[in-house]
């Protein structure tokens, strides 16, 4: 850990200290209670990310027996999602600040595990937009929380490769929904796929309710160190940190890509390439996600060895990741070949997933101790909104409009024209870097 950020870890732990008299809350477990308590964190962001990714799997299918147009599956695949989970994300992590965070993200995944299953039952168009729309009131309470717990549970210098190993779930839950939910749907049907998918996120949740711990439960925590500052106070002094608002910006283009354009390439492989589902989830599923799930931990080490050349390299990393998977995700859209779009394709997913890491690690180390929660939920609010939802519909707009001059292959020119948004992504990473000494808080 670089000298910056081991001062800053000391900075955080005496900060806590001498502000409630108590030690950091990192303190109270042991290592086996920590890495616990990171397990179940974990399984509940890989519910998260399988009831959110499984409706890319299942676009075909969906779309064909509803007669939707991409455009509307879109709207189903992002802003029905997006709209509510990015509204009540603010609120919820402000609950989530001041009170029992366990008890939210236990009762949120009890929530979407339930409407994913609902999905399935789905009879129409409006009644899956329903549906959907309750998926994203139940996962606006996951991650923010879940991000502040680990922030309690780990000291400030292990902090990014816990960050690193909770959104490895990410990979995992994409890899499930791929490769399970292209099989249950190829051999019983998407509907069948929603239920099997939906169901487990409950025993999760009964698991959490009793395995995680609240550190502010403890006697005389609760009163100190819940965030008593001002909803307005957070948002003046975040908004106020040049490095968090580029930080944010870089986030709402990134998920315009992550959340938005990547969620058409099954329907792109399956339109242009000629592959069939099974045959997506089993190959494409896990050749993708290895690369996944080892560019974020790539990612997390990355950052932090890199972080001993200076803090401004934190933000520099996740810079110089996506302006190289921005080329690498456009050349594996001009081939014809499926082998090489997977080994084009996994190139360019090492370096999207080695920006996640740093991605979050830099919202805290600028946002401060009081408003951990509230900093990743309004960071989430632009980003799910205009990237999440907005990403897919201009997609499947732009798609609409290619086909129809175009053929099938037009989904390939809109994915192109998509793919472009991580170029100022990495720029405003580039940009944040020159703030990010000036702007950090403990």
């Amino acid at each position: 850990m670089s000298e910056a950020g081991a001062a800053a870890a000391q900075s955080e732990s005496a900060g806590v200290e001498a502000e409630t008299g108590l030690i950091p809350p990192w303190q109270l477990y042991s290592d086996r209670q920590r890495w616990t308590f990171l397990t179940i964190l974990f399984l509940i962001c890989t519910s998260n990310y399988i009831d959110r990714q499984l409706m890319s799997v299942l676009i075909e299918p969906i779309k064909n027996e509803f007669g939707a147009s991409d455009t509307q599956m879109g709207l189903l695949s992002g802003l029905a999602f997006a709209v509510f989970y990015a509204v009540l994300g603010i609120p919820i992590a402000r609950i989530a600040d001041r009170g029992d965070r366990k008890l939210v993200v236990t009762v949120s995944l009890a929530l979407w595990s339930a409407a994913t299953a609902i999905c399935g039952l789905a009879q129409n168009f409006w009644q899956m937009f329903a549906a959907r729309v309750l998926v994203g009131v139940g996962e606006a309470g996951a991650i923010p929380p879940a991000q502040s717990l680990i922030a309690d549970y780990f000291a400030p210098e292990k902090r990014t490769r816990a960050l690193a190993i909770f959104m490895s779930s990410a990979t995992v839950g994409y890899l499930v929904a791929f490769m399970g939910g292209a099989q249950i749907a190829a051999r019983y049907g998407w509907r069948t796929a929603f239920l099997i998918m939906g169901i487990p996120g409950l025993l999760i949740a009964l698991i959490a309710f009793l395995g995680l711990k609240e550190p502010r439960k403890l006697p005389g925590r609760q009163p100190h160190e819940a965030s008593q500052e001002s909803l307005t106070a957070s948002l003046r002094i975040l908004f106020r940190k040049p490095s968090y608002v580029l930080i944010t910006t870089a986030t709402v283009f990134y998920f315009l890509v992550a959340y938005g354009a990547f969620i058409w390439f099954p329907p792109y492989m399956q339109r242009v390439l000629g592959v069939d589902l099974a045959q997506l989830g089993a190959v494409f599923g896990a050749v993708s996600a290895v690369g996944t799930v080892a560019g974020t931990l790539l990612g997390g080490w990355i950052s932090d060895k890199m972080a001993a050349r200076g803090i401004r390299w934190m933000a520099l990393t996740p810079a110089i990741a996506l302006a190289i998977c921005c080329p690498l995700s456009i050349a594996a859209l001009a081939v014809d070949n499926f082998t090489a779009f997977l080994i084009l394709f996994s190139l360019a997913g090492l370096p999207l997933s080695a920006s996640v890491p740093a991605m979050f690690g830099l919202i805290h180390i600028v946002c401060g101790s009081r408003r951990r929660a509230m900093a990743v939920a309004i960071n989430f609010f632009f980003a799910n909104l205009i990237g999440l939802g907005f990403g897919p519909v201009i997609t499947g707009y732009l798609s609409d409009m290619f086909t129809a001059q175009h053929g099938a292959v037009g989904l390939r020119y809109a994915l192109m024209i998509a793919l472009l948004a991580l170029l100022p992504a990495a720029l405003a990473y580039w940009r944040a870097a020159r703030h990010l000494e000036q702007d950090m808080e403990s």
